[in-house]
């Protein structure tokens, strides 16, 4: 059984018992419940429903964590011109695990 469920302008194949990370979810905290009502697909054995564009079903999740993704570092140069400027950026992420895919509450 899986689902393919939109998050963050991003779609994520999700299973039961499986984590995954998605942008940051404001309001959440480690240890609470999420809903994630987006669901594009379903799949169950034979069974498999498409949404168009969603399907009546949502994807139950525990945050696990909000932690912070890699530093990506840009430089902005322009020669003989004698600038140059560097800065980062670094993404913060919600750690999900996937307990149920079942209807909406």
């Amino acid at each position: 059984m899986y689902a393919v469920v939109r998050t963050g302008s991003k779609q994520y194949r999700v299973e039961p018992g499986k984590e995954f990370l998605v942008e940051k979810l404001h309001g959440v905290e480690s240890g609470h419940n999420v809903e994630l009502g987006d669901v594009l697909l379903y799949a169950d054995g034979d069974r498999l429903e498409i949404g168009r564009p969603v399907i009546a079903m949502a994807v139950h999740c525990r945050c696990l964590s909000v932690e912070s993704g890699p530093k990506l570092r840009t430089i902005k140069y322009k020669r003989r011109h004698n600038y140059k400027r560097t800065y980062g950026h670094r993404q913060t992420y919600t750690r999900l695990l996937v307990e149920s895919i079942g209807p909406k509450n």
